[in-house]
């Protein structure tokens, strides 16, 4: 008993020792790491419907849609937005939603907001993962054979599943985690998650099932977030932030 007790205790002892030498940057990835790994995470082959098929009249709407997309090109600004919202990294991402939220986002103004984003998204989107694998459905603008608003990405798009749309995962994924820490910005930050993935279909990179589906899928992951032990006290420290720096602007303010 004792010889099993000491090599436990020395087995303990080496694992504490080697995890406080990780690197820097080893802790960082180490503590950056998704909620849930893709298999723990809703399963959207299971429980929702496959994309529309060819000749249906929900097929008919997306071609209606695209073309409605289409249309709104014509308008610069809209057009401009489109192609602004075709960020894919989170860190390219707060930079618009900023405004939306009333402060600025950032890994060196907001960490703890920053994290929960960061390991927040980088959950939510694995679930598009199985469904876009399972269908790998044709993208519009390559349906159509016509160029999109961002064409430096078509080439790599080609090949990957349109449904359901990971922008708009991301995009509402977004939204709905900043509402949770600013409740009075709800508004204005799920009309902007809502034209992100609206942004998809402007582009000709999705149909409007495609990021239909995704609010969905998005909504599911933010629910099974709040399983995650890990991600309500990432939460908790990120509205705690959220407070800190609100009351100082407000403090400022006054001055």
């Amino acid at each position: 008993m004792k010889k099993q007790t000491l090599f436990t205790t020395y087995f303990l002892l080496c694992l504490s020792i080697a995890t406080t030498m990780l690197s820097p940057q080893q802790a960082t990835a180490q503590n950056n790491q998704p909620y849930f790994a893709a298999d723990e995470l809703p399963n959207a082959v299971y429980w929702m419907p496959a994309p529309p098929a060819s000749g249906s009249s929900q097929f008919m709407h997306d071609i209606s849609q695209y073309y409605w997309g289409k249309e709104q090109r014509l308008d610069t600004a809209r057009a401009h937005k489109a192609i602004r919202e075709a960020q894919y990294e989170v860190a390219d991402m707060v930079r618009q939603f900023s405004a939306a939220f009333g402060m600025e986002i950032s890994e060196q103004t907001t960490p703890a907001i920053y994290h929960v984003l960061e390991r927040g998204i980088h959950t939510i989107r694995l679930s598009a993962v199985k469904p876009k694998a399972k269908y790998m459905r044709t993208r519009p603008y390559v349906y159509f054979n016509e160029p999109t608003l961002v064409p430096d990405d078509e080439a790599v798009l080609r090949t990957n599943g349109s449904y359901p749309s990971g922008h708009t995962v991301r995009g509402w994924g977004m939204a709905l985690l900043l509402c949770e820490i600013n409740p009075d910005a709800q508004d204005a930050l799920l009309k902007l998650g809502y034209e992100w993935g609206q942004s998809r279909v402007i582009a000709g990179y999705h149909w409007q099932s495609d990021v239909d589906a995704a609010r969905m899928l998005a909504a599911a992951c933010y629910a099974r977030l709040h399983t995650s032990q890990a991600f309500l006290d990432d939460m908790a420290a990120a509205k705690k932030e959220f407070t800190r720096i609100r009351h100082t602007q407000g403090a400022e303010t006054k001055k």
